[in-house]
C-alpha cells in the first residue's frame, strides 16, 4: 500500500487538514527540539494511555502488576531522571496477561494495546536516539491542550466512557499520522525517512482504536465519531497559545 492509499481512510476521518501555518511553525529550524521533545512525549503518554485502558478495564491484578514493571524504567528516565535511556534490556512483558472473567473484550483489547505499547515504546527509544545524535537535550516540556481538552468531553458512565476514551484514542493517532506525512517531505533525510516509516504503525493503532470502541459500544458510535471530531477540529484550526505536535494554529 503506497503513501496515498494509507492516507486516505485517516483524511476522511478527519474534520479538517493541519492548516498550512503549524507545517510552517514545524519546520523552522528553531522549533526542531521542541517538536521533537513533545513527539517523545506524546509516544510515551500513548503507550501510557493504552497500559490505563488494559489495566483499568482487561486485566488481572498480577497482570496489571506486571504492566507497571513494564513501563516503570521509562517513567524513571523521563520524570525521576533515573537512567541513560538505553533500554535494551526492558524490550518485553514479564509475563503472560490473563484477562477479568468478567470483561468480555479483554483478550482483543489486550492484544491491540499490547502491540500499541510495543510500538509506542520502541519509537519513544527511536526519538529518543535522534535526540541524542543532534545534542538535544531531553527536557521535560509541558503538555499542549489538545489530548486534555479531547478527553474533557469523554462521557463519565460505563461503557460510554471506554468507548469515548477510545474514540479519542483514534483521532489523536490519526492526526499524528496525518502531521507526520505533512512535515516529512519538508523535513533533512534522516527525519523524513523516520517519520514515513511511522505511517504504517500510527494508521494501524487509529484503526485498532475506531474497532474497538465499536465491538464495546451497545450502540453504533457514529455520533460519537462525529462529535469528537468536531472537537478535534476546532483545536486544530482555532489559536493556540504555544507550539505542540498536536497545537492548533499559532497566535502570532
Amino acid at each position: 500500500m503506497n503513501i496515498c492509499e494509507l492516507l486516505k481512510p485517516i483524511e476522511i476521518f478527519l474534520k479538517c487538514p493541519t492548516p498550512q501555518s503549524w507545517i510552517d511553525e514545524a519546520i523552522k529550524p528553531e522549533n526542531l527540539p521542541t517538536l521533537l521533545l513533545d513527539h517523545a512525549n506524546c509516544e510515551l503518554k500513548a503507550a501510557q494511555t493504552a497500559m490505563f485502558l488494559l489495566r483499568r478495564y482487561a486485566v488481572d491484578k498480577d497482570s496489571s502488576e506486571a504492566l507497571l514493571l513494564w513501563l516503570k524504567p521509562y517513567e524513571d528516565f523521563v520524570y525521576r531522571k533515573v537512567g541513560d535511556g538505553n533500554f535494551s534490556e526492558h524490550v518485553s512483558l514479564s509475563k503472560k496477561l490473563i484477562s477479568k472473567s468478567d470483561f468480555p473484550f479483554g483478550d482483543e483489547l489486550i492484544d491491540k494495546m499490547v502491540m500499541l505499547i510495543k510500538e509506542e515504546l520502541h519509537h519513544f527509544q527511536q526519538v529518543l536516539e535522534i535526540l541524542s545524535k543532534r545534542n538535544i537535550s531531553y527536557d521535560n516540556i509541558t503538555a499542549g491542550r489538545y489530548a486534555r481538552e479531547m478527553m474533557r468531553h469523554v462521557r463519565t458512565h460505563e461503557p460510554a466512557k471506554l468507548v469515548d476514551t477510545l474514540v479519542c484514542g483514534a483521532y489523536i493517532e490519526a492526526r499524528s499520522c496525518e502531521r507526520f506525512a505533512k512535515i516529512a517531505p519538508y523535513l533533512d533525510d534522516e527525519l523524513n525517512r523516520f517519520y514515513i516509516s511511522l505511517l504504517r504503525s500510527e494508521a494501524r493503532h487509529f484503526k485498532d482504536y475506531l474497532s474497538l470502541a465499536q465491538t464495546i459500544s451497545t450502540i453504533d458510535i457514529e455520533s460519537r465519531v462525529a462529535f469528537f471530531g468536531e472537537k478535534e477540529a476546532q483545536l486544530i484550526c482555532t489559536t493556540d497559545n504555544q507550539f505542540r505536535f498536536h497545537s492548533g494554529v499559532l497566535s502570532s
